[in-house]
């Protein structure tokens, strides 16, 4: 059996599952309803002074069938007092010692800050995160992405914590800047243990049609709130690769967040160098029960790969994520359609003709209802395997024979590039596309 416990940055956990700091760790209740389920560490819902929230606060994206495929919240951090806070941050490490318990923390002061860490090293923490992150309300007072989005300030943040700090830190950053790397070495410069990221989008996710107000509506107004959830996992992940392939951080562990809800999300992003996960999404739709899937999908793929622990696939990924100019422009690929599974939509047809490169033709058999892929247009660009709603039923056939690899640096360092508007050696010179009069033909 693989052994999926890890140490992160000296934060020893069961598994690397961990609960994001948000609603489900609002509580000692629901952090050891988690860990009982399953959880094997919680980043607490941020401690700071506490505020006064709004009613309501969430509002979501729902794509076709898919309920809150993203979320959005205006909801700021803890609005109870400190002293509950840590109080069940004790009682939860004597029930569950064995367990990651993280404290996030948002103040103002060089004092508060020395304070805070003080009262959440003396209640059991196993280590600390930094919210650098949050998009709304708190960002207004100058905390959370006030922060994140000023590298100077949060180096200057970091040090100060690292100062009294006897446990490990972990600088969770905003996604909502140009650059991450730019805060990513802030905190590596300011003496960080760790980076967490990303945390919420800044986002206004819809707009009532009836009141003129974005989504959640208070009392006929609105605001811009944090946006997460499924979404988000593609700007989660490239961040994190951002941070894992920089040579000034790649040794800072790192903790990645943003639209994990399944193992597969899980191996991705472990995969692109990340040393443990946080989820939050995904439980406030679903629940604490979803780690069982996670675990056991997580389990599955070790045993089937030959992982004996999470060590030996992390960051697996990274030698294969390059630049665009390193790709090989002699690799050729073109869809092919397995007739026996096409149910006849025609959707990859109306997607390619519309859509893409007219390299998709209908039928001109009898009855027939499977489109035809016409190879010499093809250019493999992938769209109508997407589109098909069939597992399987396209496909990407490999046609180049393997033996020529040619890049675009590789051709621009010859002088092989177009360099005119009417080169010749322009990709789609030569490439079949329909007279403009052809647009017309299905004139009804």
């Amino acid at each position: 059996m693989p052994d999926i416990s890890i140490n992160f940055a000296g934060i020893k956990s069961p598994n690397p599952f961990w609960l994001a700091s948000a609603p489900p760790t609002n509580s000692g209740y629901q952090v050891m309803k988690a860990f009982d389920a399953g959880w094997g560490g919680a980043v607490w819902k941020t401690l700071g002074v506490p505020v006064v929230n709004v009613s309501s606060r969430y509002g979501a994206i729902n794509y076709r069938d898919t309920r809150i495929a993203g979320l959005n919240n205006i909801e700021l951090i803890t609005d109870r007092p400190l002293a509950d806070n840590l109080k069940e941050i004790e009682e939860v490490k004597k029930y569950f010692p064995d367990h990651a318990v993280i404290a996030s923390l948002m103040v103002e002061t060089k004092a508060e800050w020395h304070q805070i860490i003080k009262d959440v090293e003396n209640a059991g923490a196993d280590g600390i995160e930094l919210n650098f992150g949050c998009p709304h309300g708190m960002c207004e007072r100058g905390m959370g992405s006030a922060v994140g989005q000023e590298p100077e300030v949060l180096k200057t943040i970091v040090e100060w914590v690292m100062e009294v700090a006897k446990i490990p830190v972990i600088t969770k950053l905003s996604p909502n800047i140009s650059h991450i790397v730019d805060p990513g070495l802030a905190a590596a410069k300011g003496g960080t243990n760790a980076i967490s990221l990303i945390n919420t989008i800044k986002s206004i996710v819809g707009i009532d049609l009836d009141s003129f107000a974005p989504y959640p509506i208070v009392d006929g107004k609105g605001t811009n709130g944090g946006y997460c959830g499924p979404a988000v996992k593609p700007i989660a992940l490239e961040m994190v690769k951002e941070l894992t392939k920089h040579p000034e951080i790649k040794d800072i562990p790192i903790s990645g967040i943003g639209g994990i809800e399944s193992w597969r999300d899980v191996v991705e992003f472990i995969l692109l160098g990340a040393g443990s996960v946080q989820v939050c999404t995904a439980v406030m739709h679903y629940g604490f029960g979803i780690v069982r899937e996670m675990e056991a999908g997580l389990l599955q793929f070790m045993q089937e790969k030959g992982f004996e622990t999470i060590y030996d696939f992390k960051g697996k990924a990274l030698p294969n994520v390059t630049e665009w100019k390193h790709l090989n422009l002699k690799h050729k690929v073109v869809a092919k359609i397995d007739e026996s599974k096409c149910v006849g939509c025609e959707l990859c047809y109306i997607a390619c003709d519309d859509g893409a490169h007219q390299a998709i033709a209908l039928s001109t058999e009898n009855g027939s209802r499977v489109p035809k892929i016409i190879d010499e247009n093809c250019v493999g660009c992938n769209l109508c395997s997407l589109v098909c709603p069939v597992e399987d039923c396209i496909t990407m056939e490999k046609r180049d024979d393997g033996t020529q690899h040619v890049t675009w640096d590789e051709r621009t360092a010859a002088g092989d590039i177009p360099t005119t508007f009417d080169d010749d050696r322009a990709g789609g010179k030569h490439h079949f596309v329909p007279t403009v009069q052809d647009a017309l033909k299905h004139r009804s």
